[in-house]
């Protein structure tokens, strides 16, 4: 990677994105930058200024208010960045919306399709315009992304998608949610499922154009599962947490893979949960009744 380094971070002021966060900044050097990203000017503010002064801190840590909805505002980061250290090394799309079991899925879908999708569109094309070479491009997405969790009906819509075939196919969806037409189409009640699909699904359509030029600069573009964490968006969801990783410790796999020296081609692309890629087409379709997180 080059000698400074610009890390971005979005969702960071809580949980996960914190960790990811601060491992970052203990393990980048004096002169790199980790820029820790939320849409809450106080909170990003408070936690930048905490994971700075962390005795593991080595790195420069900075907050930036970003809300991943606005993709504009996406844009205009990256443009930022751009002009002022001419480009990114480290992009880790961590932005999610939370739902509780109670709440009506249909109607959050607008902000989770926002936040866990439209956003994820706009950072792949925005940062992936910018990454420099030797970056990372991590999009944080869950097991359930596997193509097989979805109604068989609807594979043909992700798979082999181009990045513009996968939003037009989440948009479709989120029509269906409104126009009450998703069950009959397979569209499942819990937006996890689709949401996630989608997102690996945009990863793959981006690291498909970019393949050739990414591994010989040795930068890689990939979506990752941490597996179980215990955090407030997730703990609602689970009714046995003894198997559930703190936040630093789900983020260790993650980070392991962003300062990875080499880029294995077995990974790029690919959805990587503890190293190792899970395969597109495998999962089966939730019951709708079992409404528990499986990591």
């Amino acid at each position: 990677m080059n000698a400074s380094r610009i890390a971005l971070v979005t969702g960071a002021n809580q949980g996960l994105g914190r960790a990811l966060a601060e491992g970052l900044a203990a393990r980048l050097g004096p002169d790199d930058l980790v820029l820790l990203t939320g849409r809450d000017p106080e909170r990003v503010t408070d936690a930048a200024t905490e994971v700075a002064r962390l005795p593991s801190t080595r790195a420069r840590v900075e907050g930036r208010v970003l809300d991943v909805t606005d993709t504009d505002a996406i844009g205009r980061l990256a443009d930022d960045l751009k002009a002022r250290y001419g480009g990114v090394d480290i992009v880790l799309s961590n932005a999610v919306a939370r739902v509780l079991p109670e709440d009506s899925q249909a109607e959050r879908a607008d902000e989770f399709i926002d936040v866990s999708n439209t956003a994820t569109h706009a950072i792949l094309r925005s940062f992936g315009a910018v990454l420099r070479p030797r970056g990372r491009l991590l999009v944080v997405a869950s097991s359930l992304g596997t193509l097989g969790h979805l109604d068989p009906r609807l594979h043909h819509l992700f798979d082999g998608a181009s990045l513009d075939q996968v939003e037009y196919a989440v948009e479709s969806w989120r029509s269906a949610i409104h126009n009450r037409t998703a069950a009959e189409a397979g569209w499942p009640v819990w937006l996890n499922v689709p949401s996630k699909v989608a997102q690996v699904a945009a990863v793959r359509a981006v690291a498909d154009e970019r393949r050739e030029q990414d591994l010989a600069t040795g930068t890689l573009v990939a979506s990752v599962c941490p597996g179980m964490v215990d955090t407030a968006t997730s703990r609602p969801w689970f009714s046995d947490y003894s198997g559930a990783q703190s936040p630093a410790e789900a983020a260790r796999a993650v980070l392991d893979l962003v300062f990875t020296e080499d880029v294995d081609p077995g990974l790029y692309g690919e959805l990587i949960r503890f190293g190792k890629p899970l395969p597109w087409h495998d999962g089966t379709p939730p019951v709708e009744q079992d409404r528990l997180v499986r990591p």
